[in-house]
């Protein structure tokens, strides 16, 4: 069966009218999927009974619970879903005044940074919109109640790397006709490759960078994707963008230990963000994947954000969540399948 959820509204009132709908049953089917969120044909009762068996030849709604849960001792959630034969993980994480979703789009990921424990899981598929809509809906019970404030493409995979789907799950989030939220609820992350730019122009939801190291050598021996698309073209492509009102775009840095917290680098992020309006995120690294990545202590951490800061470029500490359960940045690896 081909999942109804993740199809545009034009794309529904072509199924409606192909099993003997009208075209404004193509509407109904949004609200049904996209607004009320049903988990069956069964509940879309304005639909005709004919026409509701009539798209079960050939469709069903696409929704499906997670298999498997944790729970982390801050709270945070990690859930395993699985997807054909392959599994992928999504991360809730709760706060006093919001809720965040980490979800994938990607089952693996091809990208190869060194320091990535999943990119010790190799590449195995692009998700459908079904499939990345089929995530954040778990935690969205039907409107006008939403679970979530916020969501971040940040789980599993390289989104810019499966970015048709990922523009279509973002134009299904935020048209009139699909959930209707926000693009500033929304931050998508990259590399940095070049169909990015496609994000840039059909997009208008945040925009996180995994930067790193601002030395394109240096970043070069542990991102892989350095060699196709420097950080220095990525950041001179961003520069092309109007970043002044509320759209964001921000750094991404995890933190080791004299090898990219120094004076030195801190400058070279000052020269190579000059002029342009963002935020650096320092991130506390977790030692899982390759010993010769030593984390940055807090001390040296908060030197570093605070010489950024000084010199007017906004730098902040992120908070780390979901640790014990293999649930922060760079630890999904679809441990809840063993």
């Amino acid at each position: 069966m081909e999942p109804l959820l993740g199809k545009t509204l034009s794309e529904l009132q072509d199924i409606a009218l192909s099993v003997g709908l009208q075209k404004f049953a193509g509407k109904q089917l949004a609200e049904w999927l996209y607004v009320r969120r049903v988990s069956s044909l069964d509940e879309m009762t304005n639909i005709s009974l004919k026409g509701r068996e009539a798209l079960k030849t050939r469709y069903d709604v696409g929704r499906h619970a997670p298999i498997r849960e944790a729970v982390s001792k801050d709270g945070t959630r990690k859930y395993l879903f699985e997807v054909g034969e392959q599994f992928v993980e999504s991360v809730y994480i709760p706060e006093d005044d919001r809720a965040t979703l980490c979800v994938s789009t990607q089952a693996g990921c091809k990208m190869g940074c060194r320091f990535c424990m999943t990119g010790t899981l190799g590449f195995h598929g692009h998700l459908s919109p079904a499939d990345i809509l089929n995530q954040i809906f778990f935690f969205m019970p039907a409107a006008p109640q939403d679970g979530l404030t916020n969501i971040v493409m940040m789980g599993e995979g390289e989104p810019m790397d499966n970015i048709d789907n990922v523009l279509r799950t973002l134009e299904i989030m935020t048209a009139d006709y699909g959930c209707a939220w926000s693009p500033k609820r929304i931050t998508v992350s990259t590399v940095g490759i070049p169909s990015m730019k496609r994000f840039l122009e059909e997009s208008e939801c945040h925009l996180a960078v995994s930067m790193h190291n601002p030395f394109a050598i240096e970043r070069a021996q542990i991102m892989p994707a350095e060699k196709l698309f420097s950080i220095t073209d990525v950041v001179a492509l961003i520069k092309q963008y109007d970043w002044s009102h509320q759209r964001r775009v921000s750094f991404e840095y995890i933190c080791w230990h004299g090898q990219n917290d120094t004076i030195r680098h801190a400058n070279e992020l000052l020269r190579l963000l000059r002029g342009l309006n963002c935020r650096v995120n320092l991130i506390r690294f977790h030692e899982g994947v390759d010993r010769q990545f030593p984390a940055s202590d807090e001390k040296q951490m908060e030197w570093f954000r605070d010489y950024l800061t000084k010199n007017n470029l906004t730098t902040t500490i992120r908070r780390s969540r979901g640790e014990d359960i293999l649930a922060a940045c760079g630890m999904l690896v679809n441990a809840l399948q063993s």
